[in-house]
């Protein structure tokens, strides 16, 4: 099931490239610093809006991540990747705000609609457009529907194009656990969005 990418979503560098930068600002460049701060960027706040739903809420959760990971950069190995790393800051940062929210965890992200409209591809053809909101809208509002284990996993995977193995480190779960809890994500989506109608998704 091919799931709406989000279009905002900026292109990942390459791992070579983040490992260099992350040796230099690591031995205190302050251009390696920023040059990853504006890489990061991106991908956190992304990953916090899926997770979270509204603008507001993933901008501190992305600001707070970011500061979390420039506070602890030594401590990242530069041959790994640090988007896992990132991410994982990311995840725990957006379930810190969840434990101090009363709201349930599982609200469905469509009664927000900075997520769908903020994820949205940009289509040339205003049809075409409007067909895209309508899907992400669809499929954002059975994503929310999901546990949260259901909803990181999906958008990790399938939005960030996370591997397996990266997957397992930013959650800090075994191999086989990523495996079947994204089969169990997906079948779990998949009965959502047939039961709302989205069968041709």
């Amino acid at each position: 099931m091919a799931l709406p990418r989000p279009g905002v979503t900026p292109p990942a560098p390459t791992a070579n490239s983040d490992s260099r930068l992350l040796v230099q600002a690591q031995a205190g460049g302050r251009e390696a610093r920023e040059e990853l701060a504006r890489r990061m960027r991106g991908p956190a706040y992304v990953l916090a809006l899926q997770l979270v739903g509204n603008r507001e809420d993933a901008l501190d959760v992305a600001q707070d991540a970011l500061l979390r990971l420039f506070v602890h950069l030594g401590r990242v190995a530069p041959d790994r990747p640090l988007r896992p790393w990132l991410f994982a800051i990311v995840r725990n940062r957006a379930r810190d705000l969840w434990r101090r929210r009363t709201a349930r965890p599982n609200e469905s992200l469509d009664a927000r609609p900075d997520l769908s409209a903020h994820l949205a591809a940009q289509a040339g053809d205003p049809e075409q457009e409007t067909a895209r909101r309508q899907l992400a809208r669809r499929v954002w509002s059975a994503i929310g529907g999901l546990s949260r284990s259901h909803r990181e996993i999906l958008v990790l995977r399938d939005f960030h194009d996370l591997t397996y193995a990266e997957i397992a480190g930013t959650l800090d779960i075994p191999l086989g656990t990523v495996m079947s809890r994204l089969h169990a994500a997906r079948s779990a989506l998949r009965g959502r969005l047939e039961a709302d109608g989205g069968r041709h998704v």
